[in-house]
């Protein structure tokens, strides 16, 4: 049976259960906030820059593919990936510098020359790697989890002991790996979804795999292009994209939605929701008329908000001959930075340095002779009443100054075009908890590495997606969490459909 649905956020996540939703026969209305829907994955542009704003590393295509695939799409038709080789450039600073790349006996040889001993630790931590993900692939790529009993469904319990629950992901690094630079670098291959090794469960390794395995990917034109097709293929099935059209309020009738009301008071019937809001800030915003909604917030406090970040995009007026595509700047002690993130609560001195320069993959996003830097650090998710603003200044300082002693010479007099995001922006334009990048933490002492139930326990037919909701964060996750939910919405309904025959 048709129904009317309202989807509260047009993020990825939003708009890939909308697609799922009207495929199969719903009514389906987007309604997104801010002017431009594609949530964090957004683009901004100046002087002949174009940056993307968010995401900058595609992993996992097929996800996207299965989704334009449901609805009787190919990819290919909507948009062009371009695979990323080498994947990564890392600095460390002590001058080592190490190529990622897919190719083995590349990548071998240069573990070679730092540490022969981790040329073979790493083949066997690849396969233990990729174990971790096709493992996955039976339960955690394909349901809408809300924990381990969901999990235990789909696994033996020799298949849930083969997933390390005891190890964390840095216990696990160290398992395979001796050189303090070649672990550090696997390591940080976690903060994809903004945890630290230190708690994460060594089931996340896989993202080795994910990466090496699958290899990571660009989309040509910049990566907003991912939620422009997006936004083709709903206006093909006929779904309504509100753009600048604020949900205060969602309309309940005891355990049931009856539909949204805007901030312009206007108001939108539905017979089922769907958020891509962040679930907690959700219950403190639009559910906080709700007699337990502030109680239902407080039961969530083990989902505690990912790192949020700096982003500097700087349009330069020079080529940086040893940057690649994407590049990341090492810190000198990753157990203080990790510790001072996750543990103190507090932005590190000394930080790791993601830059992304999609110009060298892509010459049309920056003039001739000029690059587009996309700079992140990652520092904490705010407190309830802080902000970033006092410590802008400063830490772009540390920044700049860390990237120009490690190679980016005089990178502060070639910035002609700059705009800058702290936590408060973030946490403004998107509703993320503290300004949260990736949802929530992957924990395996807080939440058991789980992410918040799909399904509302407040309301009966009210349904959550994003990074914050299983699998995470990240673009195949959130795309995949919109995927995930549709069936879990599916199932529900054609039980219920049942129950009443």
């Amino acid at each position: 049976m048709s129904k009317k649905i309202v989807v509260i956020g047009g993020g990825l996540g939003g708009l890939s259960s909308a697609i799922r939703l009207a495929a199969d026969g719903h009514q389906v209305t987007v309604l997104e906030k801010n002017e431009r829907a594609g949530g964090k994955l957004n683009m901004r542009s100046g002087k002949g820059y174009s940056f993307d704003t968010g995401p900058s590393i595609l992993t996992m295509p097929w996800v996207l593919e299965q989704l334009f695939a449901s609805v009787g799409r190919r990819l290919e038709d909507y948009m062009t990936l371009v695979r990323v080789e080498p994947q990564w450039r890392t600095f460390f600073e002590d001058g080592v510098t190490l190529d990622i790349t897919s190719d083995l006996p590349q990548l071998l040889k240069q573990f070679e020359q730092i540490s022969p001993a981790d040329a073979a630790g790493f083949l066997s931590y690849l396969q233990y790697s990729q174990n971790m993900y096709l493992l996955n692939t039976k339960s955690f790529y394909n349901r809408s989890l809300s924990g381990l009993s969901d999990l235990r469904r789909f696994h033996s319990m020799k298949e849930l002991l083969s997933m390390d629950p005891l190890r964390t992901m840095h216990q696990t690094t160290n398992r395979f790996l001796k050189d303090t630079h070649i672990r550090q670098l696997f390591d940080f291959f976690i903060m994809y979804i903004g945890s630290s090794p230190y708690a994460a469960p060594a089931v996340l390794s896989q993202l080795i795999y994910v990466q090496m395995g699958l290899g990571i990917y660009y989309v040509e034109g910049g990566m907003y292009q991912i939620a422009e097709a997006m936004l083709k293929l709903l206006g093909e099935l006929g779904v309504e994209v509100r753009t600048s059209s604020p949900v205060a309020q969602v309309q309940t009738l005891g355990r049931s939605a009856t539909g949204v009301i805007l901030e312009d008071g206007s108001f939108v019937d539905a017979d089922l929701i769907v958020s891509n809001l962040e679930v907690i800030p959700a219950h403190h915003s639009i559910l906080q008329q709700h007699p337990k909604a502030a109680e239902r917030a407080k039961d969530l406090s083990k989902y505690v908000p990912t790192v949020s970040g700096l982003v500097l995009l700087l349009g330069v007026d020079n080529v940086y001959e040893g940057l690649l595509h994407h590049n990341f700047f090492f810190s000198q002690d990753p157990d203080r930075e990790f510790s001072d993130i996750f543990v103190e609560g507090k932005a590190t001195s000394d930080p790791t340095v993601y830059v992304g320069v999609s110009s060298k993959s892509d010459p049309s996003q920056a003039p001739h002779g000029k690059e587009n830097l996309f700079v992140l650090t990652h520092v904490p998710p705010l407190k309830p009443g802080e902000s970033f603003a006092s410590q802008k200044e400063t830490y772009r300082d540390i920044v700049l100054s860390k990237l120009e002693r490690m190679g980016l010479t005089d990178l502060r007099q070639h910035i002609e075009f700059e705009y800058t995001f702290i936590p408060d922006d973030i946490q403004h334009l998107y509703g993320s908890n503290g300004g949260s990048i990736y949802g929530v933490v992957t924990d395996r002492k807080l939440n058991g590495g789980f992410k918040i139930p799909s399904k509302s326990d407040l309301l009966d037919n009210l349904y959550f997606v994003g990074g914050s909701t299983h699998p995470g964060g990240g673009v195949p996750m959130v795309t995949l969490s919109g995927q995930l939910t549709a069936d879990l919405i599916k199932e529900q309904l054609d039980r219920a459909e049942k129950s009443v025959m």
